[in-house]
């Protein structure tokens, strides 16, 4: 249970995340994937990094019920900062990264993926932004590096998802397979990346960065200023309390939206 690195491959550098059931990560999971993709790519031996998770789903965003059992801000603004630094690691890593995704990969789980180099999914995996149905804002960012501007703000503003085989209609992932051929898929396009020289893939990484046309730290940290303002203003702190002790004869204040696929949990970042 936690994040892990292993090294299967010569110069490949596998991190996986696994926070049963269902990968809501907690504040400290979130430091801990981001420290260690760092130093996945500060190794001279790792020319590319595999990110990939355990169980039903890659990423169920935040872990929401750690937020409403702690006192006051300090797993809010905890895992803020922890998302930030995450997403920041896998954008910068040195040497490219692929993400391999299974199931569901909402909230926190689209800041990794729409940060990485390249993406390969299984057939069942679906992806979006639960955050306004779960009183919080951020990654739409990352959501706008998988999809074009306007279905991008439609999936927001609906906390709908998208299939694999959708985005890679759009071409931001690269390959949809079987689920039992993921890690396989993902692998052969790590060796594919990691065959190339160690130097000149990191040159080539920093100078895709730098024709970035847009700075994605500097962009979900704006976006996380209205985060803190809807918590400031309650609304938050309304919408995870019935994530978290929904009333049986009560629907949740988001119920009334159209869904398609939806992860089990819902959790946010």
């Amino acid at each position: 249970m936690g994040v892990s690195t292993t090294s299967p491959d010569e110069g490949i550098a596998v991190i996986t995340v696994d926070f049963p059931p269902v990968n809501a990560v907690p504040v400290q999971g979130w430091y801990d994937l981001a420290t260690a993709v760092r130093a996945a790519g500060c190794d001279p031996g790792v020319r590319c990094v595999v990110l990939t998770a355990r169980g039903r789903g890659f990423n169920a965003g935040a872990d929401i019920k750690e937020m409403q059992r702690t006192e006051g801000y300090t797993a809010l603004v905890g895992t803020n900062r922890g998302c930030y630094e995450a997403f920041a690691a896998v954008y910068d890593c040195e040497v490219p990264v692929v993400a391999a995704v299974q199931g569901f990969c909402v909230g926190g789980g689209i800041g990794l993926v729409g940060n990485a180099d390249s993406i390969v999914a299984s057939d069942d995996a679906t992806f979006g932004l639960p955050e306004l149905d779960r009183g919080a804002l951020g990654a739409a960012t990352h959501l706008a590096r998988l999809v074009p501007q306007h279905l991008m703000r439609t999936l927001y503003y609906t906390s709908r998802t998208v299939t694999a085989d959708e985005l890679h209609r759009h071409g931001s992932v690269w390959r949809v397979v079987p689920r039992e051929q993921l890690h396989a898929a993902a692998m052969e396009l790590a060796r594919e990346i990691a065959a190339k020289d160690g130097l000149l893939i990191r040159f080539a990484k920093a100078s895709i960065n730098g024709i970035d046309p847009v700075d994605v730290r500097r962009s979900y940290r704006f976006e996380q200023g209205f985060t803190f303002e809807a918590n400031l203003s309650g609304v938050s702190d309304r919408y995870r309390e019935a994530f978290v002790s929904p009333q049986p004869s009560q629907q949740s204040p988001s119920s009334q939206s159209p869904k398609s696929t939806k992860s089990p949990t819902g959790e946010a970042c």
